[in-house]
């Protein structure tokens, strides 16, 4: 169960990824080369899988953030969409556990590299370094740390421990919320398959 005190790392001994690029680049849902397939439809990133998710009754908006070409695009499109009131009205109380979701479907369709990845950081903190956003990840405070609630984090690490436990999940049953759609349609199993594009940030 994930909650959200503010925490405080020692930057020098954590997992940290900000920019996709760097060492633990894949942890983020901005990175690039994890394209994931749900009700037959191509995401280009789990930052495009989660943005869609706040518009279950809005289908134009989740078909927009999908043909995005980048995750940031992805982001700014909802951030359009949110605008204008199309967010589902749970949204707070479901966000983590979409969140949660997502990363799910990143680690079954792609369990070799992203699955690799969560057991090389061993047993080292996961951390998201983010100046803007506190809640999902946590911010430099100029003496060495990093300080937040870094929830993304806290399920990155949540997930490892689950491999580690039963190994990457075969399929990821849709969440039990309501309007949990894709485009009209309700949101089937996703399973395991080959990965869907070659890793690149």
């Amino acid at each position: 169960m994930i909650r959200n005190p503010t925490k405080i790392y020692a930057a020098e001994s954590v997992a940290a990824f900000c920019l996709t690029r760097e060492q633990w680049g894949a942890f983020s849902n901005f990175h690039r080369g994890f394209f994931l397939r749900v009700n037959g439809e191509t995401f280009r990133s789990s930052e495009a899988l989660y943005q869609a998710c706040r518009f279950p009754r809005f289908p134009e908006a989740q078909l927009d953030v999908m043909l995005a070409e980048t995750p940031k695009e992805s982001k700014l499109i909802s951030q359009e969409n949110q605008a204008w009131g199309a967010t589902r009205p749970d949204w707070m109380a479901v966000r983590v556990a979409i969140m949660r979701w997502c990363l799910r479907v990143k680690l079954c369709q792609h369990q070799r590299i992203f699955g690799g990845l969560l057991l090389a950081s061993g047993d080292l903190p996961i951390v998201e370094v983010s100046r803007r956003d506190p809640f999902w990840g946590a911010a430099p405070d100029g003496c060495g740390r990093l300080v937040g609630q870094n929830v993304l984090g806290e399920l990155l690490m949540e997930l490892r421990e689950a491999m580690r436990r039963i190994g990457p999940p075969a399929s990821v049953e849709p969440l039990p919320i309501p309007d949990f759609m894709l485009l009209d349609d309700p949101i089937n199993i996703v399973w395991a398959s080959p990965s869907i594009s070659p890793v690149a940030s």
